[in-house]
């Protein structure tokens, strides 16, 4: 296993703080960094995000096996973290659209995702929900690159 420098770590936290506080909804913020390990299957970041999902959040354990199937679910998920999620997916995969080098037109995260998500959510709010998802993808990638496991040193 090899160490993360500390100022790959300290800009990664970093990031993260600033992108989750943005967002204003600690729950929604839960529910993306969630889905995405699911997607990216970094079993460190589950452990983690699902612990604070639920014993700081209060997010109940329903809603957290339910997510893998969030479109199924109907309205146990707000329009908003629906929205959230969709983007979420969009982005983790990045397999949704042709690439613009291609010159398809339509960029790797289909319009429909961006669009959704931009009707229900600010300009700002946006930005921090495309942070958020951006850097819960480089912390599964790290995790998993690195091999670590649940409840196992980070750093």
């Amino acid at each position: 296993m090899t160490r993360l420098d500390p100022g790959v770590r300290d800009a990664m936290v970093a990031f993260g703080a600033a992108a989750k506080k943005g967002l204003g909804d600690p729950v929604l913020a839960e529910l993306v960094m969630i889905r995405a390990s699911q997607i990216n299957e970094c079993a460190f970041c589950l452990d983690m995000h699902v612990d604070v999902a639920v014993e700081k959040n209060g997010e109940s354990a329903k809603r957290i096996a339910l997510l893998n199937a969030w479109r199924e679910a109907g309205e146990l998920f707000s329009e908003r973290e629906r929205a959230a999620l969709a983007l979420t997916e969009a982005m983790t995969v990045l397999t949704g659209g042709a690439s613009h080098a291609s010159g398809a037109g339509e960029g790797f995260v289909p319009d429909e995702a961006y669009e959704g998500a931009a009707k229900l959510f600010s300009e700002v709010e946006l930005a921090h929900l495309i942070g958020a998802i951006t850097v819960i993808n480089s912390w599964n990638r790290l995790m998993v690159s690195r091999r670590i496991e649940p409840g196992g040193p980070a750093w």
